[in-house]
């Protein structure tokens, strides 16, 4: 199976891929968003000036307890360092109660932001985040700066027709008009470099599911993770969200979701197009979304991914359906060579 992954997102959608990727592989490397401006990431972003660390430490948190990390740990006779690892993927979220200043905080937030602070670099903080805990995978920033995303949203005015300007992720993610279209300020900020030669050397590069203006679309609009993501040989999958976002996609269509991210990359290739069976009914409606894939070369792929009765991605069953495209196309290139 697939060796060397790479997952891009943010925030919870992230969360849940690469939990699905752990069943895959042990060589996971996440890119995360860095354009958070709420909560605590926010506050220690204009506090400190640091890149916000609250999507990098759901991500750490995410490789730590992965159940198919853990399980690694009870199969290999280790359950000390089980108990370890769920321990510290807990207190990594673990957010301070009260009223104080610490109220809200993650743990993982604060010590992400103090090893920031003395090795004067995210990436190198992450690192040592990672060694010290022993986590499998490595986590890396999209961009080097903390980036603002800017809107352009409609129906926010009495005349439907006006667009008006937004920044601010959580002004995004919140506002009750309809977003047309995201860009990052700076608008052309530096990539991770190290994020760039993962996407380069991977067999398998995960785009979504999350938050689309605010955790997808933006990692199309670093411009060197962009050509990055052109030039790889890896597989490239694209899974798209089971439900519209309040806030964000409201009233969106699985193929409004794909249009969308086409109009703001139009050079993005992917391979695969990822969608579960429920939200797309079979009919005119699939005809149609077969259509949308083919705006970035991909195959459309409708499977079972969704928790039953519930509007989230299995992580187990995302890792099934993932295996068995992979698997697909290593047939397909062996019976090419073999032709």
């Amino acid at each position: 199976m697939t060796q060397k992954i790479v997952a891009l997102g943010g925030g919870h959608g992230l969360y849940a891929t690469l939990t699905a990727m752990r069943y895959l592989s042990t060589d996971i490397t996440a890119v995360v968003t860095v354009a958070d401006d709420g909560g605590s990431s926010g506050r220690l972003r204009a506090e400190l000036g640091l890149i916000p660390p609250g999507d990098l430490r759901m991500a750490l948190a995410a490789l730590m307890s992965a159940p198919k990390a853990l399980e690694d740990f009870q199969t290999a006779g280790d359950p000390d360092t089980r108990r370890r690892h769920e321990l510290w993927a807990e207190v990594l979220q673990h957010r301070f109660g009260g009223r104080g200043a610490l109220a809200g905080h993650p743990i993982g937030n604060l010590m992400l932001a103090g090893l920031t602070e003395v090795l004067g670099d995210t990436v190198a903080a992450l690192q040592e985040l990672r060694s010290m805990f022993g986590i499998v995978g490595q986590v890396l920033p999209m961009s080097t700066v903390p980036l603002d995303i800017e809107a352009d949203v409609s129906g926010l005015e009495a005349d439907p027709r006006i667009s008006r300007e937004i920044r601010g992720q959580v002004a995004v993610a919140t506002t009750p008009g309809k977003v047309r279209r995201v860009r990052l300020i700076p608008e052309d900020p530096p990539a991770c470099e190290s994020a760039v030669e993962a996407i380069e050397s991977a067999d398998l590069v995960m785009l979504g599911p999350g938050s689309w203006f605010s955790s997808v679309i933006p990692h199309v609009l670093v411009p060197e993770q962009l050509k990055a993501l052109q030039r790889t040989g890896a597989r490239k999958v694209l899974a798209v969200n089971l439900a519209p976002e309040p806030g964000e996609t409201p009233g969106f269509s699985v193929e409004r979701h794909l249009h969308v991210l086409h109009a703001h990359a139009d050079t993005f290739r992917v391979d695969h197009v990822l969608v579960d069976a429920s939200s797309v009914p079979a009919g005119r409606e699939r005809e149609h979304l077969v259509r949308a894939a083919g705006l970035f070369g991909a195959e459309l792929n409708v499977g079972d991914v969704a928790v039953p009765g519930r509007q989230v991605h299995d992580p187990a069953k995302v890792a099934a359906v993932v295996n068995e495209l992979c698997e697909g196309e290593s047939n397909r290139y062996s019976d090419r060579a073999d032709a």
